[in-house]
């Protein structure tokens, strides 16, 4: 029997295990070893490790629990959650299972790009996401960015901060909202309208082919796609969810759901509704929660009732 049950090995659950660790609370991390920034070989705006491997990160992470004896590993993809505070289950796709007093979501998001062959692919090393991860890397170069609705207000971003050459690419007929049309057509950036066919090539020497026959020669190029929380536990269990599919927590990291509590990229509050997915923050949120937690977890051992203090 555990205290914890972190489901989630990436910054924020271990981030979450170390503060627990550290108090001494015995603690299980189930980490299926698929980080949503695999693909990418550097990672930005974690101070200290600017331009550093996350893969590394997430090794130096778990080494460091290694020093912290209440705390243990498993590798493996958690499929089910069940119970109630004081007695959770948790059991894994191979067959294994334990339980805890707590629960700590921390599973994270998958990015989920257009179905174009050669973008999942190039994704984290020719084609990017986020113009914060990888927009320093990607100045002075000639863009594409891959978006249409709102999102293609990226191409306008690139522009201001990155290249003079930046083309948008609408992958079918744009449906570009006045104002976002109006700042396109204000800072000259071209709209190919034309579906993409594929994307070939190597990094700084892509090429976009189109459905047309036609190609374009970019550099490096911009997608914002969905992303999906890795939700299905929190589903389980009962908790409450937002419009986005990430789970509703309040200030403290607690979910709707009496002894779990959710962190990271997964869950955020309801007043902010499109919070900063980066591996910094998301670190300090599995922090931020796991001192809750430890707090619950003290009070719930005392011999008075301290609930309403």
């Amino acid at each position: 029997m555990y205290e914890v049950i972190v489901a989630g090995g990436g910054p924020a659950g271990l981030s979450a295990a170390l503060v627990l660790g550290r108090q001494r609370r015995r603690v299980l991390v189930i980490d299926a070893g698929r980080p949503r920034n695999a693909p990418a070989a550097e990672m930005h705006m974690y101070l200290g490790r600017d331009g550093g491997s996350p893969a590394r990160l997430l090794a130096d992470g778990r080494a460091e629990l290694s020093a912290y004896p209440t705390v243990e590993l498993w590798q493996g993809r958690a499929s089910t959650a069940g119970g109630q505070a004081g007695a959770f289950t948790v059991a894994l796709e191979d067959g294994r299972s334990a339980q805890a007093a707590r629960l700590m979501l921390a599973s994270g998001q998958v990015d989920v790009p257009l179905d174009i062959p050669g973008l999942a692919e190039r994704w984290g090393a020719s084609v990017f996401h986020c113009p914060f991860c990888h927009g320093y890397e990607t100045n002075g170069k000639v863009l594409a960015v891959i978006g249409n609705g709102f999102d293609a207000m990226l191409a306008a971003y690139v522009a201001d901060r990155y290249s003079t050459d930046v083309v948008l690419c609408t992958h079918g007929p744009s449906a570009l909202p006045e104002p976002v049309a109006a700042v396109l057509k204000a800072r000259s950036i071209p709209v190919i309208e034309t579906p993409v066919a594929a994307i070939e090539g190597e990094p700084d020497g892509l090429t976009i082919r189109f459905a047309d026959g036609t190609a374009l020669e970019r550099q490096a190029v911009y997608h914002r796609a969905p992303t999906r929380p890795n939700n299905d536990l929190a589903v389980q269990l009962g908790c409450e969810l937002l419009p986005d599919g990430c789970v509703k927590v309040n200030e403290y990291g607690r979910t709707t759901v009496a002894g779990v509590y959710a962190a990271g990229d997964l869950a955020h509050l309801e007043a902010v509704p499109e919070p900063v997915t980066l591996v910094g923050p998301s670190a300090a949120d599995g922090v931020r929660a796991a001192v809750w937690l430890e707090q619950e977890l003290f009070r719930a051992g005392l011999p008075v009732d301290l609930t309403a203090s």
